[in-house]
């Protein structure tokens, strides 16, 4: 990630940045005591002269033999990568402290698009700026303004695109374990005189394949023109033997830029859609089963045509069916899974306590996206993983839930086009301009009002004062965060004097930043997890924590991101891990 000057008075951005958001308490890396920490490297070691360790993991192996293997699994990475073409999202927040010294979002920033590495990186954007290296977009701060490039993002998510042994200088650091994966850690040092810019920084070996999962740093020297973010990038096993990007969070408290400003910022990025394949699900086409002729029974005697009514159905249905399949080929809607299932639930409670009985049954379903947005799709309520994510209680689902559920129980029209199956052949890069499931200001009202009566007969109705306290924060943020609150698909959740089941506010206590005890909303990644292979959702299995101050609270920001690794068994027998060396045996040739 990178900053370019151009002229005395723009700074443009090359923001390539990967992350995913966790839940309150990120699940901790359990570390085993540490062997003798290696210092950083020397002058001797940066002339080239053999690097040693304390200690070093492994089994009849060298230093040198381990960084072999590493840099062979990272050649055979950038190979699978110009394959994947994976959607990736980018979520910032500009940051300036507060009276009390904490820092706050005041503006945020928001990428969507698909990564393309077969000829290099580059990126197919679908929320309207052409993408990566082709657009400046809107202003940060002041006179910086964001811009995304090329290399800065290809550097988000490769090590170095020509990593190489004689580039770097190699120390060993200790064993830890990341989740149930244990690594070797070591630092790395790009050698003196370097023309090029080079990872600097900390990088985690699994130690049975040696794939990279996972590193930290910065890239240097700097250029005279340009700066670089410091990031922390994280690698999942995928598949067997395959640790592919998932996450990276960026984050900058104080980089001067040389025009008397500094940047303050945090973002993160998400990776999924990588088996598009699985996706598509051409395979069906050879996997036709053939009735036996004993198994067919002739029904033509009470075979008939539909009626008007069940004509006008099935044709609706048509179209919802056309556009759930389109937004999950795409790789925007996630699989039907467990979470679909608990929030069904929710709607049943809603009809069920109102004695509704509706002809049809409801889905619903998840958006794979962090702005924080809900809309209906004929009997389908769809609701974004961000929106999910932030949802502090399941009395604020209910009041999501109610307000979609009702333009369904009163019938709005939903438009139908998308029966027609040539209107969904479009790229997918075109999908937020060609699909739209807004409504019009007085269904969204009416929905308002519907939903405020279904809560009040519902499970639900003792606890509306928190979907209040929800709200009351969202129209406190929303403001800062206009691209949070930016629907792509629905209409807008609210903000600002404009907010979602506003009658709500009225009855919710008054916002209290100070409390400890009072919880309007989550951080971003607080709930929701989504496999970036599959894009299978499940929810959150970290457990909450008690908050030691006020600012641990987050409200819909972007925190730090520790996943909890695990490997993927192969079937085979587990290859033997790497134990403690001596140091000659770690000794670099």
């Amino acid at each position: 990630m990178r900053i370019v000057r151009s002229g005395s008075l723009v700074v443009l951005f090359s923001l390539a940045v990967f992350l995913g958001a966790i839940a309150q308490a990120p699940s901790p890396s359990t570390v085993q005591p540490a062997l003798n920490s290696a210092t950083a490297p020397s002058s001797t070691a940066a002339t080239g002269a053999p690097q040693k360790t304390e200690s070093l993991p492994t089994v009849a192996v060298t230093l040198n033999d381990v960084l072999d293997h590493v840099v062979q699994r990272e050649h055979l990475f950038m190979a699978q990568m110009r394959h994947m073409h994976p959607m990736v999202e980018t979520y910032l927040q500009d940051l300036k402290n507060d009276s009390a010294g904490n820092p706050i979002p005041v503006k945020d920033q928001y990428f969507l698009g698909r990564l393309d590495m077969s000829e290099g990186p580059e990126d197919v954007s679908f929320v309207g700026q052409p993408g990566f290296g082709h657009r400046m977009l809107t202003k940060l701060t002041g006179v910086y303004s964001l811009h995304y490039l090329p290399m800065g993002f290809a550097q988000m998510v490769v090590l170095d695109s020509d990593f190489q042994k004689k580039f770097y200088d190699f120390t060993f650091v200790r064993r830890e374990f990341l989740g149930e994966i244990r690594c070797l850690v070591i630092d790395v040092h790009p050698k003196d005189g370097q023309k090029t810019s080079r990872f600097m920084g900390r990088i985690w070996v699994e130690d049975q394949d040696y794939n990279i999962v996972r590193f930290n740093g910065s890239y240097y020297p700097q250029p005279k023109i340009n700066f670089f973010f410091h990031f922390d990038s994280w690698r999942l096993n995928m598949r067997p033997g395959t640790w592919l990007p998932a996450y990276v969070y960026t984050e900058e408290s104080n980089l001067k830029t040389g025009l008397s400003k500094s940047l303050h910022f945090k973002a993160q990025t998400r990776l999924w859609g990588y088996d598009l394949k699985g996706l598509n699900k051409n395979e069906e086409f050879t996997q036709i089963l053939i009735d036996s002729p004993q198994s067919i029974n002739d029904q033509s005697a009470a075979a008939a045509d539909a009626t008007p009514v069940v004509a006008q159905r099935m044709w609706e249905k048509q179209a919802e069916e056309n556009a759930v399949d389109r937004l999950h080929k795409i790789g925007l809607l996630a699989p039907s899974g467990e979470v679909d299932k608990i929030l069904a639930t929710v709607v049943n409670n809603l009809l069920v306590t109102n004695n509704i009985d509706l002809q049809g049954d409801i889905h619903c379903r998840i958006l794979l996206t962090s702005p924080l947005e809900s809309f209906t799709i004929g009997h389908t309520i769809v609701i974004s993983r961000g929106l999910l994510d932030v949802l502090p209680d399941e009395a604020s689902l209910a009041m999501v839930l109610a307000h979609e559920l009702s333009h369904i129980v009163l019938g709005h029209y939903f438009d139908t086009k998308l029966a027609f199956n040539d209107k969904l052949f479009f790229p997918d890069e075109e999908s937020f301009q060609r699909l739209d499931f807004k409504r019009t200001p007085a269904d969204e009202e009416a929905a308002d009002t519907k939903a405020l009566e279904l809560l009040k007969n519902s499970p639900y109705k003792d606890k509306l004062g928190n979907a209040g306290l929800f709200l009351k924060a969202l129209q406190q943020k929303g403001t800062d965060l206009t691209h949070l609150i930016r629907p792509h698909l629905g209409n807008s959740f609210g903000g600002g004097k404009s907010t979602r089941m506003s009658s709500l506010l009225a009855a919710a206590p008054e916002l209290d930043p100070k409390r400890l005890d009072q919880i309007a909303a989550l951080p971003l990644g607080g709930r929701i997890k989504v496999d970036p292979w599959t894009d299978q959702v499940e929810l959150s299995k970290a457990k909450p924590v008690a908050l030691t101050s006020a600012r641990e609270k987050m409200e819909f920001e972007i925190t730090p991101f520790f996943p909890y690794l695990t490997r993927l068994s192969t079937g085979g027998a587990e290859k033997m891990a790497l134990t403690t060396a001596s140091p000659s045996q770690a000794e670099q040739k």
